[in-house]
């Protein structure tokens, strides 16, 4: 009896073991096909409707104000780059405008889905978010007073002397590592140190090419020095928040094609004759 009692036992341990591994087995699965449903940036996206950009309306071409349809409007080719995407994902656009400085605060608090600013994808940035292929490489150009081009062919011209650069920007490091003599006075928007420049509080700016070249030909009273930068850490690149691959991979897909048409070409060239003189 006592036998007959143990098998029945053994039997009936074997049963309950054997359902409880189906279990946990079938829970694992569970959690796992959840897991895979999880909600993407792009899905929560796509299912908004829109997707948000973060940039900085002060950096023609790349983004500047200009009145459209009488209504003042962020334009500059970053903006058009940015609608591509939109488009691409099948959602609009709505633009947020901020300071340079805190664009990345923004996107890291989901403020923005995205920054198009003619960004650099420096090693520190890519420490808080991650960066899509460079869609545009320009060099970074030395502005000067028309009345001070003669004086100014150099960087030792400079010794002493105050340099505009927009705060958090790369030019506040090129300024910092190859101006170490001069004083690096960092300010908020590109506008703030063309006026410092023309107000003589500042003696030179490093502005980006094609943004520098906007602002010349804008004012007879500036001039590009031929003073000759190094930038190492060139490109203007998408930025998004750390860990969504999806979103990055659709980024990417629109800047093959921009790229690959020669399309993002004509966007600076379009961008840059619209910036009102």
């Amino acid at each position: 009896m006592k036998s007959k009692l143990s098998k029945i036992t053994a039997i009936l341990l074997t049963v309950f073991f054997t359902l409880g591994l189906a279990a946990c087995g079938k829970s694992a699965e569970s959690t796992g096909a959840a897991a895979s449903k999880a909600e993407t940036k792009v899905d929560k996206i796509k299912k908004a409707g829109k997707i948000v950009l973060g940039t900085s309306g002060d950096y023609p071409p790349y983004e500047f104000h200009k009145s459209v349809d009488g209504k003042d409007t962020i334009v500059g080719f970053d903006v058009e780059i940015a609608k591509e995407i939109a488009k691409d994902l099948g959602v609009k656009l709505e633009v947020k405008e901020m300071d340079f400085k805190g664009l990345l605060g923004a996107l890291q608090s989901g403020n923005v889905d995205f920054v198009l600013a003619g960004m650099t994808p420096t090693e520190e940035r890519k420490q808080s978010v991650d960066f899509s292929n460079v869609y545009y490489t320009a060099v970074q150009k030395v502005v000067v007073r028309t009345e001070d081009n003669d004086k100014i062919k150099a960087v030792s011209d400079l010794k002493g002397k105050a340099v505009g650069v927009q705060k958090g920007a790369i030019q506040e490091t090129i300024a910092k590592e190859q101006m170490p003599d001069s004083e690096a006075k960092a300010l908020g928007k590109v506008s703030d140190i063309a006026l410092a420049l023309k107000t003589k509080k500042i003696d030179s700016a490093i502005i980006e090419e094609p943004v520098a070249k906007s602002y010349v030909n804008a004012n007879s009273e500036f001039k590009i020095s031929d003073i000759v930068l190094k930038t190492e850490d060139a490109g203007s690149a998408v930025a998004v928040n750390k860990g969504n691959k999806e979103l990055i991979d659709q980024v990417n897909k629109t800047l093959d094609r921009l790229t690959k048409d020669k399309a993002i070409e004509k966007l600076v060239t379009d961008a840059t004759n619209s910036v009102e003189n």
